[in-house]
């Protein structure tokens, strides 16, 4: 699903996730608990403000982002 997602500077120099939409909805992240790179991706496991985890791959080529995983909160 590609997504539109507003991004930092983190501390690795990398532009990462700092809030992304999903239809009406604006999501925060919280804390990015995970990051690799592969040779045309920079990928990123993140938990939201609204207690879900997600990976977001972002296309290095053509700058766009895709959520690649979504898991619910444990209630």
């Amino acid at each position: 699903m590609i997504i539109q997602v507003q991004t930092v500077v983190g501390p690795t120099g990398l532009h990462e996730p700092h809030a992304f939409t999903l239809g009406d909805k604006r999501i925060a992240v919280e804390i990015i608990t995970d990051r690799w790179i592969s040779t045309d991706h920079s990928y990123f496991k993140l938990t939201a403000n609204d207690s879900a985890n997600y990976i977001l791959r972002h296309d290095e080529n053509s700058g766009e982002w895709e959520m690649t995983l979504f898991q619910a909160p444990r209630e």
